[in-house]
């Protein structure tokens, strides 16, 4: 298959910096780098005009990456809440996606896109989980995303309390060993009146 050549405008992860040349397939320019403003293509005519404009692009660049760093260091262990309804074993009924999250941190006073959210799978189970938000190409900022049924169940996850499964478990232990305790207290009784009687 043919490739495209490009010329990056930012950096782009996994791919290249600012100013490098790049072969890549030509969907992935058509559908994605050259309508994000990311490249240009690589004609002679572009290279001369990255090459007059290259230090504006860097300048603004490195503008951009500095407020992104300002608001990196303000919103440093970000985390958000977020409730779902989920099964008794912790399996939500659904999953928790990117613009979910980016809904909940736009809550918590920090704007972004769910383009701008990064996670490494859907997340489909209660509780804490790692998120990513790339508030430039050189600056991302981790995010802890708190997924329960309820607040004051998000408020024991937070502080480290097991949630879902075990507690479940633990709950009907007790209930059987209450039961237990109960049939064989009635028995003992019902014993105690055969021996009196």
């Amino acid at each position: 298959m043919s490739q495209t050549a490009l010329i990056l405008l930012q950096r782009v992860e996994h791919l290249g910096q600012m100013g490098d040349l790049v072969q890549v397939k030509p969907g992935y320019a058509r559908n994605f780098l050259l309508p994000q403003g990311k490249a240009m293509r690589a004609t002679a005519a572009n290279r001369k005009r990255f090459d007059t404009e290259r230090a504006q692009l860097e300048a603004l660049n490195i503008k951009k990456r500095e407020e992104a760093e300002r608001l990196a260091e303000r919103m440093d262990s970000l985390s958000v809440v977020i409730i779902r309804q989920a099964s008794d074993s912790g399996s939500l009924y659904g999953s928790v996606s990117t613009r979910d999250i980016a809904v909940a941190a736009t809550d918590a006073g920090l704007t972004v896109a769910r383009q701008q959210v990064i996670l490494a799978h859907p997340i489909k189970v209660l509780g804490l989980t790692e998120a990513r938000i790339v508030l430039h190409p050189e600056v991302s900022i981790p995010l802890t995303v708190n997924v329960a049924r309820s607040a004051e169940e998000a408020e024991r996850q937070a502080r480290g309390e097991a949630v879902g499964v075990e507690e479940e478990d633990e709950n009907i232990l007790g209930e059987l060993q209450a039961e237990n305790a109960a049939e064989e207290a009635a028995a003992e009784a019902a014993a105690a009146e055969e021996v009196e009687g």
